[in-house]
């Protein structure tokens, strides 16, 4: 991917784009995908960066929804599990599968959970990734050391999929590359398009490029809105009065060292003090633990954890773990906004449901909600809604079993592993020059070559592109990101051609906005009382 090369294209095109995507996140990136697959000439217009909001802020889970089945809802929770093989086989160096452990400590509860995860397995079908059991005492101690012992009985053991969010959607731009979309990132699409005047269909945007200021007029044959959080906020460009239909819900995680739960198994709690199901899930050497359930009034670009919510996760944790972690332990912490849909009624959020709404009004093709796990089914269905508003020739999806760029079957070690096919060419790279083999610092698994590739091939265009998203240095240890972005941000102005003065004002905005991800020095530093 070229950032360059995309603006060459739109300056160049004189005809109307068959479908043009707003948003670049796990669903815009699908849709992209799925449309240029067709054979539909597809723009994708980002505002941030790919994955910059909700997509690169999960639990990095590829799951049906086990807590769906206490909702009883079946049908969501078999097409989840069925999208998650398809994730699994067709981008297989950013995800896996992973073992879970739910630790029972009342009588009763390991049958209870047993049964309720068979039925979880049985639903996946030919899916499955293992069959579910029950462990003993010693098992469960033996499975998830560093488990709190006291008053344990026993637990259940059940697998699901793991995945990093940031580099699939890395993965999903370069394969809409490959298949002949344009992806482009830093482009806010400002208004919409019309043949006419108020009332007549939508026939493109109005879009400007953030790094230049210019602003463009980019005709379409039909507008995908796939903004996620903000998808209400690009349907009011098309009607200022659409109702609502999104329910912001905030999710909040904390990252730890894995000392307090070393092993290759993940912990599951059924049910936390708000009903919700919480997470403690090896990932990239750390252990990532969540998640919150807030619902918030309006979406945010950069929301922020709250101390209410990082207490909740280090009290939870400590029922747990043995070595309760204090606050001084977190490395890390990012929040999310789910776009969940249909809150209603005074419903909470934890309590809806990661379905989807897609609807065609006045031209624009909307959509939202849903969750990572089932974005190509999503995407489908958008693309086909899409091309019948548009009246495209009708054509196959052919994203079931499409392998995405960088798939591959050949090991590939850790460090590299989710650049798939692409490793060798990283890794020839940091042969070149002996500052871009170096590390980027000694508490993160990334050296300098990463940098120059992600500026080359993946449109990374700042500091935080890079230590956020193309690398997830900022989530694995905030403190060595901030000490590490002078680095980055020198290795990206040789790549990129930018001065000293560029270098500086984004090393302070990262830094800025790195210390968002660590709780506040004021907000308690003792251990959190066990509950």
């Amino acid at each position: 991917m070229n950032r360059d090369e995309a603006l060459a294209r739109i300056a160049a095109r004189r005809t109307p784009w068959d479908m043009i995507v707003i948003g670049g996140g796990a669903t815009g990136l699908g849709i992209a995908l799925d449309a240029a697959t067709r054979g539909y000439e597809t723009l994708l217009l980002e505002r941030d960066d790919f994955a910059q909001a909700t997509s690169s802020r999960s639990t990095k889970l590829l799951h049906g929804g086990v807590r769906y089945l206490r909702q009883g809802n079946l049908k969501l929770v078999m097409g989840a599990l069925r999208e998650r093989g398809r994730v699994l086989a067709n981008a297989p160096h950013v995800s896996g599968e992973l073992p879970f452990v739910i630790p029972t400590y009342q009588r009763g509860e390991s049958l209870y959970y047993g049964l309720g995860l068979g039925l979880y397995e049985r639903l996946a079908g030919r899916a499955s990734l293992g069959r579910s059991r029950r462990l003993d005492a010693g098992e469960t101690r033996r499975a998830l050391p560093g488990l709190r012992a006291e008053g344990l009985r026993g637990g259940v053991l059940y697998h699901d999929g793991q995945f990093d969010d940031a580099r699939l959607a890395v993965s999903l731009a370069a394969s809409a590359w490959d298949h002949g979309a344009t992806p482009l990132n830093h482009f806010r699409v400002e208004g919409l398009l019309r043949n006419g005047g108020a009332g007549t269909p939508v026939a493109g945007v109005v879009a400007r490029d953030r790094e230049t200021g210019t602003e463009y007029e980019i005709p379409a044959r039909v507008v995908v809105n796939a903004t996620g959080v903000f998808c209400d906020a690009v349907r009011r460009m098309a009607d200022p009065g659409a109702a609502a239909w999104v329910a912001p819900s905030q999710g909040t995680h904390i990252v730890l060292d894995r000392r307090f739960l070393p092993g290759p198994h993940a912990l599951m709690v059924p049910r936390t003090d708000d009903g919700r199901v919480l997470f403690a899930i090896p990932w990239q050497g750390r252990l990532l633990v969540g998640t919150t359930d807030v619902p918030v009034d309006d979406a945010n670009a950069e929301p922020r954890a709250q101390p209410a919510e990082i207490d909740f996760l280090l009290a939870h944790a400590a029922r747990y773990l043995a070595d309760a972690p204090r606050r001084q332990d977190v490395l890390s912490v990012f929040a999310g906004l789910r776009p969940l849909v249909g809150a209603g009624g005074g419903h909470a959020t934890s309590a809806l449901a990661r379905d989807h709404l897609l609807r065609e009004e006045a031209g624009l093709v909307s959509i939202t909600g849903g969750k990572w796990t089932t974005y190509r089914e999503m995407a489908e269905q958008a693309v086909d809604v899409a091309a019948r508003v548009a009246q495209l020739p009708r054509r196959a999806c052919r994203t079931v079993d499409l392998a995405l760029h960088g798939a591959t079957t050949e090991q590939v070690s850790a460090p590299l592993r989710p650049y798939g096919s692409d490793a060798a060419a990283v890794q020839a790279l940091a042969q070149a020059r002996p500052e871009w083999a170096a590390p980027l610092h000694p508490r993160l698994p990334y050296v300098g070559a990463e940098v120059v590739w992600a500026a080359r091939h993946e449109m990374a265009r700042s500091v935080e592109d890079v230590l956020a998203r193309r690398t997830r240095a900022l989530l694995l240890d905030a403190r060595a990101s901030i000490e590490a972005a002078p680095r980055v941000a020198a290795l990206l102005a040789d790549a990129l051609g930018r001065d000293a003065a560029w270098q500086a004002r984004e090393t302070a905005a990262f830094t800025a906005f790195a210390l968002g991800h660590l709780p506040a020095a004021d907000a308690g530093d003792g251990a959190v009382a066990r509950g």
